[in-house]
């Protein structure tokens, strides 16, 4: 198999695809994948593809689609073949494809046609670039590094291969004595390396952080034999997408300039790196092997994905980065977006957020957050608090994750949400009960007392101005309605999403801030609002001030065993 991606027709934002291969069926099948692995939406690739056709010994073999993404044809003996396609590279994401006069970025999901009975075969990938392009392809070269030909082992180890290319600088370091890529393109313009610019401790620090994930796993040395760093550095966006040895991510200078901005960097690249073992080798048993035609319902993501979202924020720290207070800033401000979440206690259980994964988080709406919760989110509540009760007990949730390594992610071997509580319970029995009435409950997992039984408290902070559960913005000289949160007077006013804030008591309304300076406790205000062209009259009386925030710190009055526990904790690793 030979897949060959023309990437000449940057202005175009066009890659020519090309795939041959001599066929082992008369009855052939080609598949596109409707997803990528890490990412657990449906995105059906399949709508950037064009002109596909089918060429056998100089004559087109006719092509019967079967399904939106699957195509099956008739050959004649078993002669190669050879399939010629278009796609669209217009989306700058870490899961889509992106092609310009400046770079390329391919998530090779969008691109590489799955061919019946070849899955496990070796499959080669060859690149035709602009001239001065350089590529990154985190596969063995094939015929020499100026060849642009690389082979994978299989069609799995294709698709986990994330390609970048342009005329791009890159830089190398150690961890451990694996090789590291790191190659960064700025979509900002300038020097392509601005981080480097501003951080030029940004590589050290970097593999400290790598450093301290082999730490926590309590390995010697990285579980890829080489690792790739994309970063596109952006105005602004915020992502990050996983594979066996590399990972893309993309990160915007207006976060980066916000206080913490660096910091919160340096975990974005901690969680990415960390899922070489957690997600990409210790693995749900739902994606042992993926299916990449279709979506699967994966009850243990909290697992995966919030566990990795816990350890994030701790592994700057553990790399000698930063200092407790930022930790406290840092993890109190993830535990404020958790405690103002509605949904956590009213949409969906942890467990019903993994499974509902692919038709709800990624498409998030106005209602969203009274409505659901994300399994990031209260997937890293729920390894917090059972990080600190394992502590209690003389073990670590770093223990159950280097544990579940050596059962199952060593061997590639999927595990289920049994395996997992039983590898908790091995620690303390008593989670054995406990750790499924969390999955399965909306009730919140016994988060203040965890974080006493280590000297924390959560403070709460109440808005200044009356509680109406509105939020609304400025779009086109029109004030309108963002948000209406559940259980507030807005709601019970009968405000709805989109609707028009035209006057409060007679005042013309053109900002936010015409209405907050307005609004007073316990009385009953006129607001005039349009609606599907009508006017109609509210009557909104608005609440106390609601808690705007939470911020955790030392609780002063803590007992010395509480702190001597925290030490222990800030370590990460186990007992």
């Amino acid at each position: 198999m030979e897949l060959t991606l023309d990437l000449t027709a940057s202005r175009q934002h066009l890659i020519r695809c090309r795939l041959r291969f001599t066929p082992i069926h008369q009855a052939l099948e080609l598949h596109l994948p409707v997803w990528t692995p890490g990412s657990y939406l449906q995105r059906d690739y399949v709508r950037q593809l064009q002109n596909l056709e089918l060429v056998q010994a100089g004559a087109v073999v006719p092509l019967v689609r079967r399904e939106p993404s699957v195509w099956t044809a008739q050959l004649k003996p078993l002669l190669p073949v050879e399939v010629n396609y278009g796609a669209m590279a217009t989306e700058l994401t870490v899961r889509t494809c992106h092609l310009d006069d400046d770079h390329a970025c391919l998530t090779l999901a969008a691109l590489a046609l799955q061919v019946n009975g070849a899955r496990w075969t070796p499959h080669h990938l060859h690149l035709l670039l602009p001239e001065g392009w350089e590529p990154f392809v985190p596969l063995p070269c094939l015929d020499g590094p100026t060849e642009h030909r690389w082979i994978a082992a299989s069609f799995d180890q294709l698709v986990d291969t994330p390609v970048e290319a342009g005329p791009h600088r890159w830089h190398g370091f150690e961890v451990h004595g694996v090789p590291h890529r790191w190659v960064c393109w700025s979509a900002v313009g300038g020097d392509p390396n601005p981080l480097l610019e501003r951080y030029p401790q940004l590589l050290d620090d970097v593999a400290g952080v790598c450093s301290a994930c082999c730490r926590l796993m309590g390995e010697p040395a990285p579980a890829a034999a080489d690792y790739l760093f994309v970063l596109h550095l952006l105005e602004r966006g915020f992502g990050g997408l996983e594979h066996d040895n590399a990972t893309v991510l993309q990160y915007g200078l207006e976060e980066l300039a916000k206080p913490g901005g660096y910091r919160r960097f340096l975990q974005l690249v901690g969680h990415e790196y960390l899922h070489q073992w957690n997600v990409r080798r210790l693995r749900p048993a739902e994606l042992t092997p993926i299916d990449y035609d279709r979506p699967m319902v994966v009850p243990t993501l909290w697992f995966a994905e919030g566990v990795t979202s816990y350890y994030d924020q701790f592994l700057p720290r553990l790399a000698g980065i930063g200092t407790d207070a930022d930790l406290w800033d840092d993890l109190g401000a993830e535990l404020s977006r958790y405690l103002l979440t509605p949904g956590r206690l009213l949409g969906q259980t942890l467990r019903q957020s993994s499974q509902e994964a692919w038709v709800k988080l990624y498409r998030q709406d106005a209602y969203s957050g009274d409505n659901q919760i994300s399994y990031y989110l209260k997937g890293a509540v729920v390894a917090l608090v059972l990080d600190l009760q394992l502590r209690r007990a003389g073990s670590s949730l770093a223990a159950v994750l280097r544990a579940l390594w050596q059962t199952h992610g060593r061997w590639r071997r999927g595990y289920s949400e049994a395996d997992l509580i039983e590898a908790f319970a091995a620690q303390l029995p008593e989670l054995r009960k406990q750790l499924p009435a969390w999955l399965e409950g909306q009730e919140d997992p016994p988060l203040h007392e965890a974080l006493h039984s280590v000297g924390l408290v959560l403070v709460p902070h109440k808005d200044t101005a009356p509680f109406t559960g509105l939020a609304c913005s400025t779009s086109n000289s029109s004030l309108s309605v963002q948000k209406v949160a559940r259980h507030s007077p807005a709601e019970a006013a009968g405000l709805c999403v989109a609707d028009e804030l035209i006057a409060l008591d007679g005042w013309r309304l053109h900002t936010p801030s015409d209405l907050t300076h307005r609004w007073q406790e316990g009385r009953s205000h006129s607001l005039t609002i349009g609606r599907h062209g009508r006017l109609r009259c509210l009557s909104v009386q608005p609440a106390a001030p609601a808690v705007q925030s939470w911020r955790l710190q030392p609780d002063p009055d803590g007992p010395a065993a509480a702190l001597a526990l925290r030490t222990q904790w800030l370590q990460l690793v186990p007992c």
